[in-house]
């Protein structure tokens, strides 16, 4: 019989790498094709892997909470007719050495480590000085190593002044001692003693060396527990919200800015097109189509909102990518990307928008399609919020958040004078990036959105 190798698939452009969450498929069951066997997650999303073949699962190569990287074998499936032969890719029975593996290891990290641009750490700047200091001493990049690191245990060894000498006595929990993220954090969580200061040297007082002040900002004093209190480990999606949460507070200056829109043309219209729409189409008609599509208009009228920033390099994006905040059944978020939003119809972005939300709830989504956002909504109203302040979805430099449309009275300006009327109203949050968002562009941009809301075309069909 033939032999198949399962490679682990790259998930995504940015991707280098998976962790094996599942088996779904043991050694010596029967696999049909594009059967599930593996579920795999990384920094992104969860994804099931699907047999290209039919047979049986000889091998598995890897176990549950293992990182690989992508195109390395994972198991060994064997084919049960011989004409699969063809699209199989044989196993080689001569199994490398360990210095072999090693050195392929080796060889795979520095070509990761040199298209890795995105695990830079955005918005940091440091002084000549300081980067010769960072370099000489504790930049495990510039050092011989006997095992392998990923790009992001490096650079966190980097911003945390861990030398060669010292991460190649952590001990490792990964496959073949691998150093994880997870090592390295709970080894700087538990490191108590520093370095003693070399001869001639006069240790800084303990309030002015900045790695006592960072190690107590990053590790706040226990805190107690009562009796009665229910402890809950954070899930893996969770705790990556609160690293990318945190990381964006750090690299970017977050300005929020205020504007309550009159949605009342937009609620008439939607209320007597929703009907329509789901008879003749089985759709459901909701706001955040119609504030994709306002958002698009907008960031094409004002292209410096569209932006990323890499250090002192502004990226000026083509396409227009509007991500959504979507809420998961376990009260966790992602988001789901609306790719080329202002080249859509409001019914083009209306099926899209269903169709991956409905998807995430799921957990059914592409790793493709939540990646390449430029800009992102997030929708608090639907949760009863009148207004926020979000949090920006890194590398980008604005997010709008939409409130609870209420009805209140207010002044309504007419011909014969102005009077009071019941009107629909909604408060927009744009939180941006002020490293290169002034109040300006955010304000002009911010009303330019509110203009495409209120001047609604309420004479279209859909």
């Amino acid at each position: 019989m033939a032999t198949f190798e399962l490679k682990m698939p790259k998930l995504g452009e940015s991707i280098t790498e998976a962790t094996i969450t599942k088996w779904l498929k043991n050694t010596g069951d029967s696999i049909e094709l594009d059967e599930p066997v593996v579920e795999l997650s990384t920094d992104k999303v969860d994804s099931e892997i699907p047999s290209p073949v039919e047979g049986v699962l000889k091998e598995q190569l890897f176990s549950e909470g293992d990182t690989v990287e992508v195109d390395t074998v994972i198991a060994i499936i064997e084919m049960e007719r011989e004409d699969e032969a063809d699209d199989a890719s044989p196993v080689e029975e001569k199994e490398e050495s360990g210095a072999d593996k090693n050195r392929q290891e080796d060889q795979k990290a520095e070509e990761q480590e040199q298209s890795s641009g995105e695990e830079k750490a955005a918005g940091e700047e440091k002084t000549a000085g300081e980067e010769k200091a960072a370099s000489e001493v504790s930049d495990p990049e510039q050092t011989e190593s006997t095992r392998f690191y990923s790009p992001l245990v490096r650079n966190i060894a980097k911003e945390e002044k861990i030398s060669m000498k010292e991460l190649e006595q952590i001990p490792g929990s990964g496959k073949n001692n691998r150093l994880t993220k997870e090592d390295l954090l709970a080894w700087l969580k538990d490191r108590t003693e520093k370095p003693a200061p070399q001869k001639d040297e006069v240790a800084p007082a303990a309030s002015d060396r900045p790695s006592d002040k960072a190690a107590a900002a990053k590790s706040p004093s226990k805190i107690p527990v009562g009796e009665k209190d229910e402890v809950v480990e954070m899930d893996r999606m969770r705790k990556l919200i609160a690293e990318h949460m945190v990381q964006s507070r750090d690299t970017s200056v977050h300005i929020t800015l205020f504007r309550e829109v009159d949605m009342t043309p937009v609620v008439r219209w939607r209320s007597r097109q929703k009907e329509i729409l789901q008879e003749r189409e089985q759709e459901k008609l909701t706001f955040t189509p119609i504030f994709i599509e306002a958002i698009a208009k907008a960031l094409r009228d004002y292209p410096m909102m569209n932006v990323s920033l890499d250090g002192q390099k502004i990226i000026k994006r083509k396409n227009i990518n509007v991500g959504m905040a979507a809420a998961l059944p376990d009260g966790n978020l992602i988001v789901p990307v609306i790719k080329n939003a202002g080249d859509k119809s409001l019914l083009g972005l209306t099926k899209e928008v269903n169709d991956l939300a409905s998807r995430a709830r799921g957990n059914k989504l592409k790793p493709d399609e939540i990646q390449g956002g430029t800009f992102t909504l997030t929708n608090f109203g639907t949760f009863g919020a009148t207004m926020g302040t979000p949090i920006i979805n890194q590398p980008q430099v604005g997010i709008l958040g939409v409130g609870l449309i209420e009805k209140k009275p207010v002044v309504v300006e007419t011909p014969d004078g102005d009077s009071i009327g019941i009107r629909h109203r909604m408060i927009l949050s744009l939180a941006c990036d002020h490293r290169i968002v002034d109040g300006a562009l955010g304000g002009m941009f911010l009303q330019r959105v509110a203009e495409y809301l209120e001047d609604f075309d309420t004479r279209q069909t859909i």
